[in-house]
């Protein structure tokens, strides 16, 4: 490899979001100009705006936009850049994208595309890290695909078995097989959903480890043969194979096995003349083994947790490395210092298995006492094409216990109003007894998921007496003008959702500012003491806090204790039939997505619970069943459709 220097002035950031301010923020403080990429859906985004220059690339769809090479590499001619920092997700660890750069005379801010190929390739990059002595998960990484010999091979290997796809990672295309009978079904699911991430179907087998912890180790190499590793990051706290929860040292490593898994990384590195930031992601087991799942090739999502106890500002290693400098750093030179913790707030609805939500963020507010990486503001679209990630939370303290106190109060702090999101499922996991002692393994969402879910009944009861008052003050454009000059001695009758609860309330004012509501035969006394445009103080029973809030039509969205809620006014709306809303025949999409399979056919007969349609969002695959046993009499879609939430794509009939 050549150790030759090769500056860059100009970067195009071929992402988008919060990875693309991260690195606009530290290619600015090191005096680089900067390019931004957009889609159509993007263009009013916050990273367009920062940036020097914006280069438009396409529509919305990521293989339209964000996943076009030769659109990426135009943008970059365009602007006059000569370095492409590639971020995470879309084209990070794709080799023909690392080519192409460097055929067009661009810096790859990342390792060579040989390197991204051998490691990006699942089977391969286990081959690689076998030779260089790295203990590797038993499994089968064949040619053979087919599903014969796939199943023959899980078999030997023993169940429980994970299937994962060979060309990517974020857990798409990744399925856990508990048994014989669930592997066809689930192998191809997981292939599915590789060729719809990565265009690649090709998985491989590997034995499952049960109730492991996600360790990963972060490393830095450049082009003179030097190579360290900053530690490991604890990624246990997973859904859908997807971290939640990072972590910054491991409660559960120690400085002595620290140490040999760091030893064991950069021994890796080496062999394969890794340059650039990476990644090695390992399972260990109980009993302190440790085995090599997968090499990113690239910057991780979580990496500000490694920032926060290091010092260092990785963007900038990646920048230095790519120009040709050595690291600035020995292994000796590398320090730790206290403990971070990073969560990932995401666009989804934690009580429908994580589905993933768009829409308009209506009110947005981050805590000042935490560093949070974020695209957005009040207003802001969430488009539907993209990962549901919309920030992370990130808190640093000298032990494990202050910086989970800290991000836990942060994160409370945080307004998140319009778009639903896994905001209080984070905080939960955050307080979980587990998780406060460090005991979480990559089961602890599935193992403790109805404690995680369950709603705090104190909360919901003082929050549905304050949404039936603010329902009560926000119900006409002057109506809190109003409320200030009148009282209602008479009760006044509400009925609204809350929670997909049904309530029937009545509130009466005695006097100005002072509201006692009945719900369901009990009653609460609310005092108003002062009331914005979007935020109030008030007194419950005595008790003063305080809340967001913001009408939206019929819906009355509220932040309390932490806690983003969504009220329906449904006052005035006709009551539902009994069993109406489940027993029409039609199947509606739960979400804004694009269909990727149609999975029967009019004129079938179906039975309650069938799959029919499967939708893919924000890079996840959504199966969408019958809602009831009959003949499928119409389908409204095809494979290839957008489609929006609550359309109804097929209808059954006796």
């Amino acid at each position: 490899m050549c150790a030759a220097s090769t500056p860059f002035r100009k970067i195009l950031i071929a992402n988008r979001g919060e990875i693309a301010l991260r690195i606009m923020r530290t290619a600015r403080a090191q005096g680089y100009r900067t390019v931004a990429v957009y889609s159509t859906a993007d263009a009013g985004a916050r990273h367009v705006r920062e940036a020097d220059q914006a280069v438009c690339i396409g529509e919305p769809l990521p293989a339209q936009s964000y996943l076009r090479i030769p659109a990426l590499i135009e943008a970059a001619r365009l602007a006059g850049a000569d370095a492409v920092h590639p971020g995470y997700g879309f084209l990070a660890e794709n080799a023909d994208f690392a080519q192409a750069c460097q055929d067009a005379g661009l810096v790859f801010i990342g390792p060579s595309a040989e390197a991204v190929r051998s490691m990006g390739h699942k089977a391969g990059a286990k081959a690689l890290m076998l030779e260089a002595g790295v203990p590797c998960i038993p499994g089968y990484q064949g040619e053979d695909q087919g599903e014969a010999r796939m199943a023959q091979e899980a078999t030997r290997i023993g169940y429980p078995v994970m299937v994962k796809a060979t060309a990517g990672g974020g857990g798409r295309g990744m399925r856990l097989v508990p048994s014989a009978d669930q592997f066809a079904d689930l192998l191809r699911s997981a292939r599915s959903e590789a060729q719809s991430a990565f265009g690649d179907p090709e998985v491989i087998l590997e034995r499952a480890i049960v109730e492991p912890r996600h360790i990963e180790i972060q490393v830095f190499a450049d082009r003179h043969g030097n190579a360290i590793h900053l530690g490991e990051r604890d990624c246990s706290v997973q859904r859908r194979h997807q971290k939640l929860v990072e972590e910054a040292p491991s409660p559960a490593v120690d400085a002595a096995l620290r140490a040999r898994m760091g030893a064991v990384a950069v021994q890796a590195v080496k062999a394969i003349r890794y340059e650039g930031a990476g990644t090695l992601e390992f399972l260990l087991d109980g009993d302190g083994n440790f085995y090599f799942m997968e090499m990113n090739t690239r910057l991780q999502v979580e990496h500000p947790v490694t920032e926060a106890i290091t010092g260092l500002d990785l963007v900038a290693l990646q920048l230095r490395v790519a120009a040709g400098e050595p690291l600035p750093l020995t292994q000796e030179q590398v320090r730790f210092e206290g403990h971070a913790i990073e969560v990932r707030l995401c666009a989804e609805d934690a009580d429908q298995n994580f589905m993933p939500q768009s829409g308009s963020m209506a009110l947005w507010s981050m805590p000042e006492a935490l560093r949070v990486e974020h695209a957005l503001a009040s207003g802001a679209e969430i488009p539907p094409y993209y990962d549901s990630m919309i920030a992370k939370l990130i808190a640093h303290g000298e032990t494990r216990e202050a910086a989970r106190r800290k991000l836990l109060a942060g994160l409370e702090d945080a307004v998140a109003l319009g778009v639903t999101t896994n905001q209080a499922f984070l905080q939960r996991c955050l307080a979980h007894p587990v998780f406060a002692a460090g005991g979480a393994t990559t089961d602890f969402i599935a193992r403790h998921q109805t404690a995680l879910l369950a709603p705090d009944p104190v909360l919901r009861a003082r929050a549905a007496a304050l949404a039936a008052v603010l329902l009560l003050q926000t119900q006409a454009p002057d109506a809190r003008a109003q409320a200030g000059h009148m009282t209602y001695s008479l009760p006044v009758g509400l009925r609204f959702t809350l929670g997909g609860e049904t309530l029937e309330a009545r509130v009466t004012q005695p006097r100005r500012h002072r509201y006692v509501v009945e719900i369901g035969g009990t009653h609460a006394t609310l005092v108003l003491d002062e009331v914005g445009a979007q935020a109030l103080r008030f007194s419950c029973e005595g008790l003063g806090e305080r809340a967001w809030f913001r009408r939206d039509g019929s819906s009355l969205l509220l932040h309390y204790r932490g806690q983003p809620l969504r009220v329906q006014d449904l006052t005035r709306a006709a009551a539902v039939r009994q069993g109406e809303a489940g027993g029409d025949g039609k199947l509606r999409a739960s979400m804004n997505g694009r269909v990727v399979a149609v999975l029967a056919a009019v004129g079938e007969a179906v039975q309650a619970g069938q799959a029919l349609v499967t939708l893919e969002a924000m890079k996840m695959e959504h199966i969408h069943a019958a809602p009831r046993a009959g003949r499928l009499v119409a389908l409204h879609v095809k494979a290839g459709d957008q489609i929006a939430a609550q359309r109804v794509v097929a209808e059954i009939a006796d």
